[in-house]
């Protein structure tokens, strides 16, 4: 039988890097796809078995002690543990004796990071966004293949995917299925690729998606589109597609759970008499009306202005915290108004009391964090 090293044409001291070099070299020469004749597919067979020898280091050790040239084990000798734990669950990667593996694969999920105003988190909102994903190659819808051409079956595993190999173990002589090399497993060979998507089925592009995003969304948030991820190899079923909410702060109102948190100022006079107002709410204006004596930290509560709720339909609430606004220069005759009503109300003194920190506070707290 012919010298492994002398079919590939390395010499003994070659590298595993020199020999696999060979191997492809010759693999491409010989191939069938490419050289039909006889000899050439049957040099082919050898310079592949050649290679299945010299590339795995206890095979190509016992070769070299001069084992058996079809690289089954040594004269008398025994397969490693790998040989055994092959013959039950065949080679790593390969079919284990069943069908060969099939090129079509689920494509990868993609994740998008899309920002919103806190009004689109009250509402809901429509976003069209660029996605940069795979997506269906054109030219060849998935095939892989050139345009009038298709894949072969292949001539070394006559589509099965994998190849047996008998192997002398310490249960004897035994049959292992391996994934062919030629074809890798697949069973076929595509001998014309697709020159657009280099025979992968897909190709990366920019792409639309339209999006209705739900009310009540949360900063962090991630929603599930399935089936808008990546297309999979050789036109394979697309992942999913998640997207990542991020909500802008807003410069007058802020979240807590559905409801929204807002803060008015007050003129002392009006924290007396009372008044009516009309104040801008995310969805319009609304009318407010302050009765006479609030006070700073009352929360004057507009019910059904806050948000819609991600898995309900019933509004939160549009709360405000008061903040009576004390003047800090007066004239003299506000000054001398003041100390009358002073005297006339015969107000307390100053006193300590517990302590407590006010509504107003934890809203303006919550707005500030």
């Amino acid at each position: 039988m012919a010298d492994h090293y002398e079919v590939l044409g390395v010499s003994r001291e070659a590298s595993l890097d020199e020999i696999k070099k060979a191997y492809r070299r010759l693999a491409r020469e010989l191939h069938p796809d490419v050289n039909p004749g006889e000899d050439a597919s049957e040099r082919f067979k050898l310079v592949t078995h050649a290679y299945d020898v010299l590339s795995n280091d206890e095979q190509r050790a016992r070769y070299d002690m001069g084992g058996d040239n079809a690289g089954f084990g040594g004269a008398g000798g025994f397969g490693g543990f790998n040989d055994i734990f092959e013959t039950f669950f065949g080679g790593a990667g390969g079919s284990r004796g069943g069908r060969p593996r099939s090129r079509r694969e689920r494509g990868q999920d993609a994740l998008v990071r899309v920002t919103l105003d806190l009004a689109d988190v009250v509402f809901g909102v429509h976003r069209d966004i660029e996605v940069d994903t795979a997506v269906l190659c054109e030219t060849c819808e998935g095939s892989c293949c050139q345009p009038g051409t298709s894949p072969v079956t292949c001539d070394i595993c006559h589509g099965a995917g994998h190849v047996q190999r008998q192997v002398r173990s310490l249960l004897g002589n035994v049959v292992t299925n391996q994934p062919c090399n030629v074809c890798s497993g697949y069973g076929t060979t595509i001998p014309y690729p697709c020159a657009t998507c280099q025979g992968q089925g897909r190709v990366r592009s920019r792409r639309t998606v339209s999006l209705d995003i739900p009310a009540g969304v949360e900063n962090g948030l991630r929603l599930q589109l399935p089936g808008s991820g990546e297309v999979g190899p050789a036109g394979g079923p697309n992942g999913d597609l998640y997207l990542e909410i991020t909500v802008n702060n807003d410069d007058v109102f802020s979240r807590d759970g559905d409801d929204l948190l807002a803060t008015l100022e007050v003129s002392m006079s009006d924290a007396i008499l009372g008044t009516n107002t009309t104040i801008d709410s995310l969805d319009g204006s609304v009318d407010l009306e302050i009765r006479p004596g609030v006070q700073s930290g009352d929360v004057l509560t507009i019910k059904g202005r806050g948000i819609t709720p991600l898995r309900g339909s019933n509004r939160g609430d549009l709360r405000v915290g008061v903040h009576v606004v004390t003047p800090t220069r007066i004239g003299s005759k506000e000054r001398a108004l003041i100390e009358d009503f002073a005297k006339r109300t015969r107000a307390p003194s100053p006193k300590l009391s517990e302590f407590h920190q006010g509504v107003f506070s934890k809203l303006r707290d919550r707005f500030r964090g």
